[in-house]
């Protein structure tokens, strides 16, 4: 538990306990959180969570995803090199599965990068319905708008000064930065490419997601239940 805890410290206990769980150990999520502040392991409360925009007829602005390809978020988070240099990455998340379908790294980021980001995903996992995001330049630029178009799918873009529309992807941004940008140092920009493709890799096969029952989004394998051994 301890070793976990060292290589991501920011996971709380119920975290821990999967992981713990997918390494083979029988325990359940009360067994671990003894002993996890018993050693002062606690990790610092949250923010409250902010509420939803509503209109004045008393609806809520949501498009809320049904299936996989339904609804795809995209936002940009900006970060610095060691050398105090900037640059962006473009997070795509499947909103229906939580998986992180791509983070584009690069000092800058146009429409045309956009584009050539999501065109690498509709090969590999065919158009979306809808393509959640802010107003950025990047994203209602004309020419990312009629590609969008062209390929049969939909932009929800978000009301202006209303993150929490785009709720999926800033939850995303937030542990991106929470738990890997925040503590880590980027030498350059191709070992902050490296580094940040292993993290989304392990986000998608390996982390656990609390609103997924603690299971990682797209699982590397599965565990054989009844081969784990017993913690004493």
């Amino acid at each position: 538990m301890i070793e976990l805890t060292r290589q991501y410290g920011r996971y709380g206990y119920r975290r821990i306990a999967a992981l713990l769980r997918d390494a083979g150990w029988h325990v359940n999520d009360k067994r671990v959180e003894r002993p996890w502040r018993r050693e002062g392991l606690n990790v610092p409360m949250k923010h409250p969570k902010k509420g939803r925009l509503w209109l004045n007829d008393g609806s809520c602005v949501r498009l809320r995803p049904e299936h996989r390809n339904h609804v795809w978020s995209c936002d940009l988070v900006h970060c610095r090199t060691d050398d105090g240099k900037a640059f962006r990455t473009l997070n795509i998340i499947d909103e229906y599965s939580r998986e992180c379908l791509a983070i584009r790294v690069d000092r800058k980021l146009n429409p045309g990068n956009v584009i050539d980001a999501l065109n690498d995903l509709f090969i590999l996992h065919g158009a979306p319905s809808f393509i959640r995001s802010d107003n950025g330049p990047e994203f209602v630029a004309q020419a990312v708008q009629d590609w969008i178009k062209a390929v049969g799918a939909k932009t929800a873009c978000i009301e202006p000064g209303s993150p929490w529309e785009n709720g999926y992807c800033e939850s995303f941004n937030a542990r991106f930065r929470d738990e890997f940008l925040n503590v880590e140092i980027f030498q350059s920009l191709r070992e902050a490419r490296i580094l940040i493709e292993e993290w989304r890799k392990h986000d998608n096969t390996k982390r656990p997601h609390s609103v997924l029952g603690h299971r990682p989004p797209a699982p590397e394998t599965i565990v054989q239940m009844d081969r784990r051994p017993v913690m004493h």
